[in-house]
């Protein structure tokens, strides 16, 4: 059995700590983060965020023209790629900032039959 290909990618966004848990909620009732017969997957990745906001910018976090910093978890997901704009408006709903950092990246999907009893397929997303 050949593996097929299937329009998904990889959807990463940062957020700060303190709305990560809504963001994510909100991703899964998207129907993003589904993989087999398991949904609501996702993948974070702790880290502090460094900016400096510019004239124009509302920010949620920090000052005009000062060195801002927060705690931010990454968020990946994997989803269709026609699916990608429902996930993204979803996001902004519930996203406290004004300029949200939101990355695609194109994947393929392989499903790859293993004979085990206790894991019948492996799913592997290639960039």
């Amino acid at each position: 059995m050949s593996p097929q290909a299937i329009p998904i990618v990889r959807l990463v966004v940062l957020v700060p700590e303190s709305h990560a848990d809504i963001v994510r909620e909100s991703i899964g009732q998207t129907g993003a983060g589904k993989i087999g017969h398991y949904k609501y997957c996702s993948f974070s990745i702790k880290g502090v965020a460094r900016f400096i906001p510019e004239e124009g910018a509302h920010p949620a976090i920090g000052q005009i023209g000062q060195l801002g910093k927060v705690e931010e978890e990454e968020i990946e997901v994997v989803c269709s790629e026609n699916h990608v704009e429902v996930v993204i408006d979803a996001i902004r709903k519930v996203h406290p900032y004004d300029e949200i950092p939101i990355f695609t990246i194109p994947l393929t999907m392989r499903v790859i039959k293993n004979q085990s009893y206790q894991n019948p397929s492996i799913t592997q997303y290639i960039p």
